[in-house]
């Protein structure tokens, strides 16, 4: 599979391309899944899904998924449905997310919270969980539910520990590399074991992909949080970390390397 290269503020990045193409007939039958089992009787829910599914997003936790199970060569179609099942976890978490940080926006669309407010947004957010989990019960995968169910639980550890370290600005670059592996490289993880768990039932071959999924998203994340102090061609709003006090990587080094003196202002303006 040939890399391309695409720009991106003037600097050369690798492009998901050729993982799209690869996976892009198994994309297809997992946002078939994804409509079907977002329709319901309840109007509000179909309403919401549809402004979700408009939001786009790359879908690389499902893509990852499909990505896995291919690698192993699996014939069948299960990890369709758990690829689904990996997006709705996903979903949950962001609509959650924007609840957290009172986002008016996901993506360039307004967000479910501007649009709908608080209740709807978390209410959605845990009709999405339930459907991801009961969805990767189907084929009595009790083992891919144990995977997503151990990175719901440390996505929330995560978040809790960024919420505690944001409030007193104590973070530290061990505390960093934890919340960034539970809240993002959690998923990618168990989406990779998922996908891999689907052909194979070796778990040392499940772990190697879990490990893969985890650098993959803790290498993302950090990228992402670079991204944060770039100008504005990135493809995305800048500053906001900062605005919500949140301390990431690059903050984390320059507090460590500046004078006390610069620490203590670069605090206070934090506050």
């Amino acid at each position: 599979m040939t890399a391309t290269i695409h720009k991106i503020g003037g600097h050369q990045v690798p492009s998901l391309d050729p993982i799209l193409k690869l996976v892009a007939p198994g994309m297809n039958k997992v946002n078939a899944v994804i409509l079907d089992r977002m329709q319901s009787e309840i109007p509000l829910i179909p309403e919401l899904a549809g402004h979700l599914i408009a939001g786009g997003g790359k879908r690389m936790r499902p893509m990852l998924t499909l990505a896995c199970a291919q690698l192993l060569n699996y014939p069948g179609d299960r990890h369709h449905k758990l690829a689904a099942a990996v997006e709705f976890i996903h979903t949950a978490t962001l609509l959650h997310d924007d609840v957290v940080d009172e986002a008016p926006e996901r993506r360039g669309f307004l967000s479910v919270y501007a649009l709908w407010k608080t209740k709807a947004s978390v209410l959605a957010g845990d009709y999405l969980l339930a459907k991801g989990l009961l969805l990767s019960l189907e084929n009595k995968d009790f083992r891919v539910l144990e995977l997503l169910s151990d990175a719901v639980r440390r996505m929330s550890e995560g978040e809790l520990l960024q919420l505690e370290k944001s409030s007193l600005l104590n973070i530290t670059e061990e505390d960093y590399f934890s919340i960034i592996s539970n809240k993002t490289a959690s998923l990618l993880a168990s989406a990779c074991a998922a996908g891999a768990y689907t052909v194979n039932q070796d778990e040392k071959q499940v772990d190697l992909l879990r490990q893969f999924g985890e650098n993959t998203g803790i290498a993302f994340q950090i990228k992402d949080d670079l991204f944060d102090y770039g100008t504005d061609d990135v493809g995305k709003p800048t500053g906001n970390d900062i605005r919500e006090k949140k301390l990431t990587l690059p903050l984390i080094f320059t507090l460590k390397s500046v004078p006390k003196e610069t620490r203590r202002f670069l605090l206070y303006t934090i506050k």
